[in-house]
């Protein structure tokens, strides 16, 4: 199998609800990752951070508001926190995994800000799910209370909508190239980045998330990887999902992605955005590819026996 550089984007919502439920589902993540590095691929980890960062910021809320003595934490600092916590514990796996097959080789965990434009549509749209799945009620009884926005998310329930702009610029890419050219194991852009804007009086975090994978596509692209590979919770991209006719698709054309996307195959804020972030990176420079499939198929997707490749 030909090595190569891969950017692999990580699903928030495979890391579990809690940290004690994360703490295991890590270990699985990591078993994938050192088999990719077993293969000799270098490897660069993106993840996301919705039910993450969901349940911080309302952990934060609730004590603010119910005179638990904390005060309310900015979103972009929840941000940050989540980054740090998840990438504790997949370093903490991964360095686990490594270590029990005889591989030496470092892993870090980068906090990492990526740049927004302040006037970007996504800001008068919140189009991004956070937090929990709710049920209608539970949801319209907390939109009026807060004034939230809430969305039906691809027929699993209801959840919190935020902002989602477009990632502009990551602003420790240098450092993230650093580390890849020492042959280390970078996780970073963690729940796409914590969200920036540029002021006349340097960086400034907004209360927004920026889709993970979007921020995945934009470095790989920095890194000049071979390949952007996005794990989520199906095995291969679908159209027609969820109904009688449903089709799996083992590969798709730039094209063929603009086509599905025209006819509404993709549902925003799940499988749109993963496609469009494989389009992005794929039609970023001649021979780069991209990949969507499952965490448990990723191994044989890697080798061409499921998952849905993405190309020029």
């Amino acid at each position: 199998m030909e090595q190569k550089k891969i950017v692999l984007a990580l699903g928030g919502n495979a890391l579990g609800n809690n940290a004690e439920e994360q703490l295991e589902l890590v270990k699985i993540t990591a078993k994938t990752i050192v088999d990719l590095i077993e293969q000799g691929h270098k490897i660069v980890i993106g993840h996301g951070n919705g039910p993450q960062v969901g349940m911080i910021n309302l952990a934060m809320e609730h004590s603010a508001l119910n005179g638990g003595g904390t005060p309310a934490m900015p979103f972009p600092e929840c941000g940050a926190m989540s980054q740090g916590y998840i990438g504790y514990h997949l370093q903490q796996a991964i360095q686990q995994e490594l270590k029990s097959r005889g591989i030496k080789k470092e892993v870090a965990c980068l906090v990492t800000q990526v740049v927004v434009d302040p006037e970007d549509p996504a800001f008068k749209k919140p189009t991004k799910p956070i937090g929990a799945f709710m049920t209608k009620e539970a949801a319209e009884k907390i939109e009026a209370e807060k004034g939230y926005t809430f969305v039906e998310d691809a027929g699993r329930g209801y959840r919190r909508v935020v902002p989602s702009p477009q990632p502009k610029r990551i602003v420790e890419i240098g450092v993230v190239n650093k580390l890849v050219d020492d042959d280390v194991v970078v996780i970073t852009v963690g729940g796409g980045g914590i969200p920036v804007i540029e002021t006349s009086e340097g960086l400034k975090g907004t209360a927004a998330v920026i889709d993970k994978d979007k921020s995945c596509a934009r470095l790989a692209e920095d890194l000049n990887a071979d390949m952007l590979v996005i794990l989520t919770a199906v095995d291969r991209v679908c159209i027609n999902f969820n109904k009688p006719d449903q089709t799996e698709l083992a590969s798709i054309s730039l094209d063929e992605c603009k086509k599905y996307i025209e006819e509404g195959h993709f549902a925003p804020g799940s499988m749109l955005p993963k496609v469009e972030a494989c389009m992005n990176f794929v039609g970023s420079g001649k021979g780069r590819e991209a990949l969507i499939t499952s965490l448990e198929k990723a191994g044989l997707a890697m080798k061409g026996e499921t998952g849905t490749k993405i190309v020029g």
